[in-house]
């Protein structure tokens, strides 16, 4: 859904490989795994049900190994979705996911400063900078334990969450300049060292 080709030459120009593959043996057998995603949750998580990725996701989280879910993506990872109805995500991370109400200009575009919740691996180098969001939904989180960076968008915006080795961001890294690319490189790292450290 959208992205993959902005994020996997990202992950390129960090000096990695980077393969896009719907093939469930292929994923299952990476360091690492990103979710990319543009569009509508439900037209999303259709088609990895579908495909029957859904399963081969949930599967590779067992594995231990990293997994970034970025914009959509992340929204993905979580148990909710009301866009256009109500719609089930993976629920790796509990939350809903909501519409921006009030009066805020919809969607939430543009560049934001990240504000650090806790430390963490994924945020090793990193400092309060702005990355550029497009979305016109967002997180609620059940867990706020699971909170490692917010923003402010006339009320707290779930920016960063990570509960173990699942990730996600709701800003776009590969368009959020050396703060993302830093964002990008600590996740690959630590794919990088995963079976080791795994």
């Amino acid at each position: 859904m959208g992205n993959l080709h902005s994020v996997s030459k990202a992950v390129e120009r960090l000096g990695h490989e980077a393969l896009i593959t719907s093939d469930p043996q292929q994923i299952l057998a990476a360091e690492g795994a990103i979710l990319p995603g543009v569009g509508a949750f439900g037209d999303a998580i259709a088609q990895l049900r579908e495909s029957g990725l859904d399963e081969v996701v949930l599967e590779y989280v067992k594995t231990g190994k990293p997994l970034l879910g970025i914009c959509l993506g992340m929204q993905l990872l979580f148990t909710t979705s009301e866009e256009y109805g109500t719609h089930e995500g993976l629920n790796l991370l509990p939350g809903r996911v909501v519409r921006f109400r009030g009066d805020l200009k919809v969607p939430h575009m543009g560049w934001n400063q990240l504000a650090i919740a806790k430390s963490d691996p994924l945020l090793t180098g990193i400092e309060e900078g702005h990355v550029y969001f497009v979305h016109s939904y967002h997180v609620l989180l059940e867990e706020q334990s699971d909170l490692l960076a917010s923003t402010d968008y006339g009320q707290p915006v779930t920016a960063i969450v990570g509960r173990n080795q699942v990730y996600g961001m709701q800003f776009h890294p590969e368009k959020s300049g050396e703060l993302g690319m830093r964002l990008l490189r600590n996740f690959v790292d630590m794919c990088s060292n995963s079976l080791i450290c795994g």
